[in-house]
């Protein structure tokens, strides 16, 4: 059996080498079967990272979970260990976003989820219902992008909303070919994995054909910057993150897909609108 001990996985970047290089390790040495204990802290947004490296594996091997008591319980909440033998709680708090995996053909029902399970959190910042809607259709296409060119079966996605940090985090991971095989394959370039996430997320720019897009990450970048809060990219080696400062690093070992990360302050009190309610200088 092949011990994997996650600890203190919170959206850093030593989380991600850390959760890369277990899988890795997993995957080199053909375990038949692999147990999975998570300690100290595990970001429960996490869980779509988790869900898709558990997936990745050989559908062979046998995969036991064992959380820390204080992880379980977030975990059981948010629905991810019901797909590991242990039974769903009720959420009383009304933190969590539930963990989904989900197929390419489910898009409307992500709309919905997006719009249900996000945006309807009292605690985001206040925004006009323009700016809220415009914001689903921007995670949406990230969605559509997973779908359309990852090649990836699912998609996988979840969230959290952390009071006593003052931030909501929500993710989407697909399994499939990342960012560098897009953008190379559709343009004949030789970018690195760090250089096409920097390029996916200028305004405008898409691998679709002969179709508008672009406009989701770039949307998100606004919007994070004024609310002081971030975007993680992670595809093949690069990582990317956007916030009130920018971080890009290569990472030891590749992500076998891609996983956008956002998180949004809570306990920011800026009123935001839509560009065409107010002129173009009063927002961002």
């Amino acid at each position: 059996m092949n011990l994997i001990n996650l600890t203190d996985i919170n959206g850093s970047f030593s989380s991600y080498e850390s959760l890369i290089q277990s899988f890795l390790n997993v995957r080199t040495n053909r375990f038949s079967k692999i147990k999975v204990c998570l300690s100290n802290w595990f970001s429960a947004n996490m869980s779509a990272v988790l869900g898709g490296l558990l997936d990745s594996l050989d559908s062979s091997n046998e995969i036991e979970l064992n959380p820390d008591y204080s992880i379980r319980n977030i975990l059981e909440k948010n629905r991810f260990l019901s797909n590991y033998g242990y039974p769903r709680l009720y959420d009383s708090n009304n933190t969590t976003i539930p963990y989904l995996k989900l197929r390419a053909e489910d898009s409307r029902y992500f709309n919905n989820y997006v719009i249900d399970e996000l945006l309807s959190k009292s605690a985001l910042p206040k925004m006009s219902e323009a700016l809220k809607k415009k914001i689903a259709e921007s995670i949406y296409e990230i969605f559509v992008n997973a779908q359309m060119h990852s090649g990836s079966p699912f998609i996988y996605t979840c969230g959290q909303f952390y009071p006593y940090g003052n931030k909501i985090e929500f993710t989407i991971v697909d399994m499939g070919r990342g960012f560098k095989a897009n953008v190379n394959e559709r343009f004949n370039t030789n970018l690195t994995s760090i250089q096409s996430i920097k390029w996916a997320i200028l305004d405008g720019n898409t691998t679709k054909v002969n179709a508008p897009g672009g406009l989701g990450l770039s949307l998100l970048k606004e919007f994070v910057y004024k609310n002081k809060g971030k975007i993680q990219i992670v595809s093949g080696d690069g990582f990317y993150e956007y916030g009130n400062e920018c971080t890009e690093r290569q990472l030891s070992a590749p992500f076998p897909g891609s996983i956008v990360n956002m998180c949004f302050k809570t306990d920011d009190k800026n009123s935001y609108l839509l560009a065409s309610e107010v002129k173009t200088e009063d927002i961002f």
